[in-house]
């Protein structure tokens, strides 16, 4: 780092998260005055457009690439129009010993006075909560799933590559004659898209206007400022700012500038759970970096200056905070920006690049939270660019996580996309494919797995609260086949997915019609062209998915009684059940047996691993390719955040051993321990999934720092990457750290205040994660040997 990087680095790390009332308070001047002035989605550009014209503009001291979210860094604003907060969730965001945000007293009387009285009533969280069904509260209230969309709008959305050869003018043209084309005589929709495309044409307006304004900001403090070096970079921040996005970049830094505006377009019109990405970086910095470095305008040393300073202002960047199931499902500061590394070209050659090495350096050397970072690894990219990978990884942040690229590609196209769109996606936010800048793909939320068997094992009855959630399958007393356990496992499976995809389809309609996101629009494909917002189909492709938690847990259950009941008929299920429900308290030695002499998946066991087929078979065929109401279909997911440890509060005791409240194993990882025949066991078990019928699973992995020591340690967890690969895995991650270290700092956290762990599909401070998600990353297997 320089000494100007590592200044703001420090600046970053130093400031503490705030919420800031600012953007809530802009936006209800703006809804009190204008309400009912015109159309919905006209209504959101011009307060769009408000925004951009009335908010805190910053620029650092030092600075190169420009813009804040809030008003200054790490200062947070909020979104009452999808989820108004209570000054009761304020004060407890304040208070609250873990991801804390400060809330001072004048951001406090702005909600009392001000935001609650007008959106109280009127935030989207309130309207799809009246509109959703008894039994959809029910089932969300016992911990079988939860909703993404209840409070965070379209997230896990990555740009593509469009904005690096066209700027906001160009779309505008796009936007006009897309107007001239609409046929009011025949085509019924001519009016909603034509107020659509009007949307679109004042939300680039906005952000046009906000980057001249940062422009004005530049030149008025060059003229200000002593230092002649830092006024020729203000000069040139000015100039930057009156070209990008309004016009294409022409270098590397105008290219930067210009996705960092875009990126705070998008999460200041409406995403309140960020997740906007930049795509495969690398790849769209190439040839701005070549051309840079070829004429003399740029060099190495430059490039990774400008490169530093436009990771501090993601790490400027706390998410905005979350309330109810949704904080406890995941309580973190991180935002979820990914940047891919890698992949393919359009052509199918490898994307790897001196600039995808450069920003390995980077990510090494800034040990920053935030951006995530992922490399896209094909069969086409050299061992070079792993190896550098797994050295930066064998440092133990926990990243950057490694995604088949093959594999990635392999699942779009099952989806329909061309091998084009296809090469060009990629992962965001966890490990969620998608074709980039031509996709709305939204996460509807996570789904307790285990959850599904325990009603099972009880006729319907929900043991935690005694409350009938699902349908009667059948007193366990009568199963007399693992067959017909199974079966009433898959009745209960049907019972709620068809809730969940119900109340889904419900929050779509409802953001169709109450939440476009213009600006969004204009940067996915097909949105401008079909007069249609990102919310209501504009994308060209539209998935939805649900995402699976709890394989590892289940398919150990599953395998302790079909052993112990049906194989060995060494104990009746109307028994065993009786000991779930007490929680095995009077019956220690049977959950030792449970815990250690059962099969276990992760284990290279086809006993446990055809279980695990099973349920996951059972899970696709509920889901996939079910219409959602944006001409797409749902798709599935493997993956948990930190939801296995909430779903585990909702869940009782289990055949593997599990106690009431304990946490669900996590992603497709074995259950914490329970992996013993080492790393490449855990690989051939996580093989037998059918990767390819998914958009995304994860598999997280712990090794001891000595054991990828040397050279010898990097080509042996090289080659057990490669060997997942080609059993057509999608994702692998590994935390680098032993168990001991962790208990050093959940005892004394002050002292590791730095350690960063992989969680799922992130990295956390471990320092800032709950002690239930502390017990559960030490409890994970350590392997000592690959």
């Amino acid at each position: 780092m320089t000494g100007r990087t590592r200044r703001l680095r420090q600046e970053s790390l130093a400031a503490e998260p705030a919420i800031s009332a600012e953007r809530a308070q802009l936006l209800t001047e703006f809804y009190r005055a204008n309400e009912g002035c015109w159309s919905i989605p006209v209504m959101r550009a011009k307060s769009f457009y408000y925004l951009c014209e009335q908010k805190t503009i910053y620029l650092g001291d030092g600075e190169l690439i420009v813009g804040e979210r809030g008003p200054a860094p790490k200062q947070v604003p909020t979104y009452p129009e999808l989820t108004c907060h209570s000054v009761e969730d304020l004060r407890i965001l304040n208070s609250r010993q873990k991801t804390s945000y400060r809330v001072d007293d004048s951001c406090l009387k702005a909600y009392e006075e001000t935001i609650i009285p007008y959106w109280g009533n009127r935030a989207l969280r309130n309207k799809i909560f009246e509109a959703l069904p008894a039994e959809w509260h029910q089932a969300y209230n016992n911990g079988m799933f939860t909703e993404f969309m209840e409070q965070r709008a379209p997230g896990h959305t990555v740009l593509d590559d469009k904005i690096y050869h066209r700027g906001l003018l160009d779309f505008k043209q796009d936007i006009a004659q897309a107007v001239d084309a609409l046929d009011f005589a025949t085509d019924p929709a001519a009016f909603n898209k034509r107020e659509e495309l009007k949307a679109m044409d004042i939300s680039c307006d906005a952000v046009i206007l906000f980057a001249e304004r940062h422009a004005k900001l530049a030149e008025s403090m060059a003229a200000a400022t002593a230092d002649p070096v830092r006024k020729q970079e203000l000069l040139k921040i000015s100039a930057n700012c009156r070209w990008v996005p309004a016009h294409a970049p022409t270098d590397f830094w105008e290219a930067l500038q210009s996705y960092w505006f875009c990126h705070l377009a998008v999460i200041t019109e409406l995403n309140g759970w960020d997740a906007f990405s930049p795509g495969h970086l690398d790849q769209h910095l190439w040839p701005f970096f070549e051309r840079g470095l070829s004429r003399g305008t740029l060099t190495r040393d430059g490039a990774r200056e400008l490169l530093e300073c436009f990771f501090v202002k993601f790490n400027n960047h706390p998410s905005p905070p979350k309330v109810g199931v949704t904080a406890a499902e995941s309580g973190t500061y991180t935002d979820f920006a990914n940047i891919n590394l890698g992949g393919l070209l359009p052509d199918g050659s490898d994307g790897s690049n001196e600039v995808s090495h450069l920003l390995l350096d980077i990510i090494d050397e800034m040990h920053l939270l935030q951006p995530s970072s992922n490399i896209q690894l094909s069969r086409k990219s050299p061992d070079a660019f792993l190896k550098h990978t797994l050295r930066v990884v064998r440092n133990g942040y926990g990243f950057p996580s490694i995604f088949n690229a093959d594999s990635v590609v392999e699942e779009q196209l099952r989806q329909g996309k061309s091998l084009v769109d296809a090469r060009a996606g990629g992962c965001s936010g966890c490990v969620e494919v998608g074709a980039f800048g031509k996709e709305a793909y939204i996460l509807t939320g996570y789904f307790n797995l285990v959850k599904v068997l325990e009603l099972a094992l009880h006729n319907g009855i929900d043991p935690m609260s005694g409350e009938r959630l699902g349908p009667e399958t059948g007193n366990p007393d009568n199963f007399a086949s693992f067959d017909d356990l199974f079966n009433a496992f898959r009745v209960q499976l049907s019972h709620f997915i068809g809730i969940k995809m119900r109340g889904n389809r419900l929050i779509e309609m409802i953001y169709a019609a109450l939440m476009p996101a213009p600006f969004l629009s204009v940067l996915t494909d097909d949105c401008i062209s079909r007069g249609m917002d990102y919310n209501a189909g504009g994308a060209r492709y539209n998935n939805s998915f649900i995402q699976g938690v709890g394989i590892g847990s289940i398919t150990d259950s599953l395998a302790a009684l079909r052993a112990l009941v049906y194989d060995q008929r060494r104990l009746p299920l109307a028994e065993l059940v009786s000991k779930l429900d007490a929680n095995f308290e009077d019956d220690e030695p049977l959950r030792q047996r449970l815990l250690n002499k059962t099969h276990k998946y992760g284990n290279d066991d086809d006993y446990a691993d055809e279980l695990m087929r099973l349920v996951f078979e059972a899970f696709f065929q509920e889901v996939d390719g079910k219409p959602n109401t944006k001409g797409g279909v749902y798709r599935i997911e493997m993956l948990p955040t930190t939801c296995h440890v909430y779903f585990g509060t909702a869940t009782g005791a289990m055949p593997d051993g599990r106690r009431r409240g304990a946490p669900l194993s996590e992603g497709i990882s074995p259950v914490q321990g329970a992996d013993r025949n080492g790393p490449t066991a855990v690989i051939r078990s996580a093989g037998k999934m059918d990767h390819i019928r998914t958009g995304g699973t994860l598999l997280n992995m712990k090794f001891t720092p000595t054991l990828l020591s040397g050279e010898n340690g990097i080509d042996g967890l090289a080659a057990l990457v490669r060997s997942y690969f080609r059993m057509d895995g999608h994702h692998v991650q590994f935390n680098v750290v032993n168990a001991e270290t962790l208990r050093r700092a959940k005892e004394n956290p002050q002292e590791y205040r730095g350690l960063i762990v992989r969680v799922a599909g992130y990295s956390d401070y471990f320092c800032d994660l709950s002690d239930e998600l502390q017990d559960e990353i030490i409890a994970r297997t350590e392997h000592r040997s690959l």
